[in-house]
Parts: C-alpha cells; structure tokens; sequence
C-alpha cells in the first residue's frame, strides 16, 4: 500500500464518523431535551411537560391490569356472588404481550408484570412488549407515540439496560411511520436520563 492509498482510506474513516456522529442532533429546550437519530425524533422528559400531542400512551402493566386499575374502590349494585364469579372467570394476560384501549389518545399496556412471581418482570418480556408496540404504531401508522422506561417504574431494570434494548430495536427494525418518540421520565429525572440515551446512543 503506498501513502497515498493509507491517506485516502483514514480519510474515509474520518468521513464515515463525521456521518455518524450528524446523525445524532441534540437540541434542548427548558426542561425537556431531544435526541434525532435517522427519520426519528426522540424527546426525553417528564409527563408534565408533554412536547406535542401523542397518538398512543404505553403504560406499563401486569397480567391482571392491576397497575393500570382506579385505586378508589366504586360501590356497586351488583351482589358479591356476581362479582366473585366474574372475578373467577377473569383470564391473565400474555406477558410480553400489548393490550390496545380505544380512544385519543390510544392505550397501550405492555404486559411486563406478573404479580405472582418474584420478581414480577423478565427482560424478555419487556423485549416482547416493546416489539409489540412499534408493531401496533407501524400497523395503524401512528406518527408519535409516548413511551416510559418499561421495566424501570415497577420493576428493578435499569434505566441503561432498557435505552440498549431500545437502541437494539430501531437499529434492527427502523419504523416507517413513526416519527417522534416521547420517553417519559419521572420527575427530575429526565436530565439524568437524556445523558444515559445519549451515551447509548454515541456508542
């Protein structure tokens, strides 16, 4: 190889991470910060500080939608014999399964949680919800969706493990119609966060 050769291929090498890193934009505004990887922009922030209008919400649940239920207990007309029996008949959800509720914006509940185990969540469950999730977006063409850090709000996963298991999947399946990504952090947490995706993301 001559040094003309050498030049033009570290040459090349320097090009092809100047491309890479223009793919990853940060642009931050008040508290609320986002990150444009490819066709999709991702914004970090609290729930409070919604960045747009959504077309679905995913929220993270367990089997029985205990999560997800109203915490304040409603009198009904019904007898307690009735609601038992109803109770007896109620069938478990699929972990890693998505469960879609009608409505504006959409609902999304991620299987991830099954109260009768310890612990309660698997990584491959939240793998399995989080492909169903883009695979409902992508079928009914939704353009934004709000996602939280499954498997981090009731659950021991760490925030890290998840922004790699979501780097994973839009590195192997793109979506084609989704174009903005709302992770929604807790409040305080969304500065700590946007670091972790970003370091992810530059790796």
């Amino acid at each position: 190889m001559n040094p003309g050769q050498g030049a033009r291929i570290d040459k090349k090498k320097m090009d092809k991470k100047k491309r890479n890193k223009s793919d990853l934009k940060l642009i931050r505004g008040g508290r609320q910060s986002q990150l444009v990887i490819g066709n999709v922009q991702i914004f970090v922030g609290p729930e409070k500080m919604s960045p747009y209008p959504v077309d679905a919400m995913v929220a993270e649940e367990d089997t029985f939608l205990v999560l997800s239920a109203d915490p304040e207990v409603l009198e009904s007309n019904e007898s307690p014999i009735k609601v038992m029996a109803e109770a007896f008949e109620t069938h478990p959800e699929t972990p890693g399964s998505v469960l879609v509720k009608g409505g504006y914006p959409l609902q999304f509940l991620a299987i991830i949680h099954d109260l009768d185990q310890d612990p309660s969540w698997k990584e491959e469950w939240v793998v399995g919800a989080l492909e169903r999730v883009f695979q409902e977006a992508e079928n009914r063409k939704l353009r934004s969706i709000a996602l939280p850090l499954l498997g981090t709000l009731h659950g021991s996963l760490e925030k890290g493990r998840f922004v790699h298991l979501l780097r994973e999947f839009l590195e192997r399946k793109p979506p084609r119609h989704l174009n903005r990504l709302w992770l929604v952090t807790p409040e305080g947490a969304a500065s700590a966060i946007l670091k972790i995706v970003k370091d992810e993301l530059e790796k």
